[in-house]
């Protein structure tokens, strides 16, 4: 029996949806792991969303994905190269002491440096060359070159105080010890891959949270997560599977909230190695002299094998649309001109033949199994369409953090990946995956695979410096078709975010696919 159908056959023998209970305490059903309660261990979207209930930011990002104030009222460029921020008075930490600008000063430092941390939120700053707090309100930010994004790239880092912080390790946040924030909520528990249970922060300087206690729990399986929302064990679950939303539309007693993502799932492909890479060889199962991954026509034959259109219509099932870029149209740097690849296998072939490899060869792609909707199966589609064209190919699919850890250390040769634009611009994938890797710089934070291209990186780097919007999307825009034009990264499809709630409980869906608690409502 298929995973399909033993999920379909699991929810049709559940029983008709429970009365919702009213109640101070809300049950969320989560569908990834937090691998860390640090805000500054790993820059992923599911640490990063349960980090919003327990730190604050100095911006914030609205559900549309805009910048608005937050622990920082106003930032006024004084020029190119300088920003003061005026901060919110009378913010205190968890602990009762005063939020000043010193702690700022102190996060600054903290967030690019965390020890063993798989993916930095050093991309974020990486021009800031000093911060000063003029006064407990005022902040200065003095930065290497122009940086028009600097407003939007604080939305990534979670401010921490100095006097919990200081000292800490990623186990003492993880215990509590040091999870002293200044957000909506304060932390409970943590059990790593499980669970996590947070309380209202009476003492917020926001409005009155409606929730006494939110406990957020961690159900990888899509079935399992929907049985759980169905059996009432949950209030409201994140990413229900495109399989059972006919049949939660169809329940009276629950909502569904929908909303285009900016998240795109794409492959990445090790242009470290010029020698042999680890996860490919002949097809006599012996290493092959040279990464054929370096030559650009075999990153374009692995483009061109691939039906974009299958994978989000088949096995995205509709919650997702192809795509030949990595954000939606409409959005800051979109370029329009950057088609869609049509899936081509005869031209995959030839151009394989072309490189060197009329016989093909063999990979193994990796991805993660429990992170994003139907991951692993949208690995195994890939595997398919690549061995039609030549490549045998198969699926090593394990759990999120396992995944991580070991694509931080560049341990794969193809890797399907993922990132979620909540800039709302090009900006953030050229700048943390495109870039060449440059420590540091901070450049290419998250550019595991290493690719490099160093005309590219100046393009880049000129576009994110310009401080004029229109010339600015310009420059991104023209980046983006430089970089697919390299196939620098193979962008697949870009996910639409859902969320499925009892009534009489309301989302407001976000464009970054964070659920928060602070976005969970009543309405009769």
């Amino acid at each position: 029996m298929t995973a399909f159908r033993t999920a379909a056959a699991w929810l049709a023998a559940l029983p008709l949806l429970a009365a919702p209970v009213l109640a101070a305490d809300l049950r969320i059903g989560l569908s990834a792991p937090v691998t860390s309660v640090d805000p500054h261990f790993a820059n992923a979207a599911p640490n990063s969303s349960f980090a919003r209930h327990i730190f604050d930011t100095l911006v914030m990002r609205g559900p549309d994905g805009r910048p608005v104030p937050h622990l920082a009222l106003s930032w006024t460029p004084v020029s190119d190269t300088l920003w003061e921020m005026k901060l919110r008075p009378g913010v205190t930490w968890h602990d009762g002491q005063p939020f000043t600008a010193d702690d700022v000063v102190f996060t600054f430092g903290r967030a690019p440096s965390v020890p063993n941390s798989p993916a930095s939120f050093g991309g974020s700053l990486r021009t800031v060359t000093k911060v000063e707090a003029v006064d407990p309100l005022t902040l200065r930010i003095a930065t290497s070159a122009a940086t028009p994004n600097l407003p939007i790239d604080l939305t990534a880092i979670a401010i921490v105080s100095r006097h919990a912080g200081e000292g800490a390790s990623t186990a003492d946040y993880n215990s509590g010890k040091a999870a002293i924030g200044t957000g909506p909520y304060r932390f409970v528990s943590y059990a790593s891959g499980s669970a996590m249970t947070a309380e209202r922060n009476p003492d917020w300087w926001g409005p009155k949270q409606s929730w006494d206690k939110v406990d957020f729990r961690i159900i990888p399986n899509p079935a399992a997560r929907t049985a759980a929302l169905l059996s009432g064990d949950v209030d409201l679950i994140a990413s229900p599977s495109a399989s059972d939303l006919p049949r939660l539309r169809g329940e009276q007693n629950l909502r569904i909230f929908e909303r285009e993502g900016s998240r795109a799932l794409f492959l990445s492909l090790d242009m470290e190695r010029t020698g042999p890479t680890p996860f490919i060889t002949g097809n006599d199962g012996k290493p092959l002299p040279k990464n054929p991954l370096m030559d650009l026509r075999v990153r374009q034959a692995l483009s061109l094998a691939i039906s974009r259109q299958g994978l989000a219509e088949r096995v995205q099932q509709g919650m997702a649309v192809p795509t030949g870029q990595w954000m939606p149209p409409g959005a800051f740097g979109y370029n329009p001109a950057v088609p869609v690849p049509v899936q081509d296998l005869a031209a995959a072939r030839r151009l394989l033949a072309e490189a060197g490899y009329p016989q093909g060869f063999k990979v193994t792609l990796h991805a993660s199994n429990d992170r994003y909707p139907a991951d692993g199966q949208t690995a195994q589609a890939v595997a398919q369409m690549w061995s039609r064209a030549g490549i045998a190919t198969t699926v090593e699919a394990m759990p999120f953090a396992t995944y991580l850890t070991r694509l931080s250390r560049q341990e794969y040769s193809v890797v399907q990946n993922s990132w979620g634009s909540t800039t709302a611009e090009a900006g953030s994938v050229l700048l943390n995956l495109v870039h060449s890797y440059d420590a540091p710089k901070r450049l290419g934070a998250s550019n595991d695979t290493r690719y490099s291209n160093p005309a590219l990186d100046a393009r880049i780097e000129e576009a994110l410096s310009t401080m004029d919007p229109a010339l600015r999307e310009t420059r991104l825009a023209e980046a983006v078709a430089l970089a697919m034009q390299d196939v620098a990264l193979i962008p697949m499809i870009m996910f639409n975010n859902a969320w499925a709630a009892r009534r009489p409980l309301t989302y407001e869906p976000r464009m970054d696919e964070a659920t928060l608690a602070m976005s969970v409502g009543r309405q009769d």
